[in-house]
């Protein structure tokens, strides 16, 4: 009789065993009732921009109703977007502001939304990540090199080295107004100012750029911590301060000028000239003299000559 007993119960356990294989693999085959889905990597529900709501799109192969709710890494239901709403086949799209459904926002971290099909009995936890982020990216250091710069052309530019505190978009700013946000979103590298606003030349003086950042979740550094940069705009500048040569020899400076032409002064003698670089003869006597070189707007620029006994 235990013999027979144990048959049985070892038959049982085998026909349970092929049911549920059978059940497992019947469920392989049936197509997932949604398709294609997308959803927003990150966003800010606190920065009052276009990216304050994450979107959930998704394609139905078949009309029917859906439930969709949100949940954090601890799988526990945080929002309810839609309940038991009767939608078309194809492609539709639900939104979350980041909020639960007392009105609160949602600490910051990862959460993943899941589609409940009423009528094809399944249930999908979408598995791209959802990463509410309110923190605003910070401007670790921002400098400029020699903060001189002649506009030439939006070729020529200063370039400006900076370091963030996480991945973003680095943004600069004049007067208060965002005239250049950056295309890469890094946490270090540069980023360049041809002199323009809004493609109109300033003039030439000393301005005040403010560096900031806009992270991927849209959250932008406040105007009270960006770093601020200074940039001497000039007409016409010298590429060197001070330039040691014999007495009676050839030398050359570079120069840069917003004029085609520019005039020049040293130790009694004048001349125009245009160019890169600007070439001239010594005085004959050993002594210290002053290269004075004048471009538009009577703008100047000087160089100390020493001139040394041949």
């Amino acid at each position: 009789m235990q013999r027979v007993l144990s048959t049985v119960t070892l038959l049982g356990l085998l026909v349970a065993t092929a049911a549920a294989f059978a059940i497992t693999e019947h469920l392989k085959l049936i197509r997932n009732p949604i398709s294609g889905a997308k959803v927003t990597s990150a966003f800010s529900p606190v920065c009052g921009c276009a990216t304050a709501r994450a979107e959930i799109r998704i394609k139905l192969r078949h009309a029917g109703r859906v439930t969709v709710t949100v949940e954090d890494s601890s799988r526990r239901q945080v929002a309810t977007l839609a309940t038991d709403l009767r939608e078309p086949k194809g492609f539709v799209t639900f939104y979350w502001d980041g909020h639960t459904g007392s009105g609160t926002v949602v600490p910051n971290g990862t959460y993943h939304a899941q589609v409940k099909v009423v009528n094809a009995r399944r249930t999908i936890l979408l598995p791209d990540k959802i990463v509410v982020d309110t923190t605003a990216p910070a401007v670790l250091s921002a400098t400029d090199g020699n903060g001189l710069l002649v506009p030439l052309g939006a070729k020529h530019a200063i370039t400006i080295d900076y370091v963030l505190s996480e991945d973003a978009h680095p943004a600069v700013y004049l007067g208060g107004t965002r005239i250049i946000l950056g295309q890469h979103t890094r946490q270090r590298g540069a980023i360049k100012w041809n002199g323009l606003h809004h493609g109109t030349p300033l003039p030439a003086g000393r301005h005040v750029l403010e560096i900031g950042a806009v992270d991927l979740a849209g959250n932008v550094t406040p105007a009270s911590a960006r770093k601020r940069v200074v940039v001497v705009l000039r007409d016409i500048a010298l590429a060197e301060s001070q330039v040691h040569v014999q007495a009676g020899a050839r030398f050359s400076i570079r120069v840069q000028s917003t004029a085609a032409t520019y005039t020049w002064r040293l130790a009694g003698k004048s001349g125009t000239a245009h160019g890169k670089v600007l070439s001239l003869r010594a005085p004959a006597r050993h002594g210290t003299y002053k290269l004075v070189v004048v471009g538009a707007h009577r703008a100047r620029a000087t160089a100390t000559v020493i001139v040394g006994a041949r």
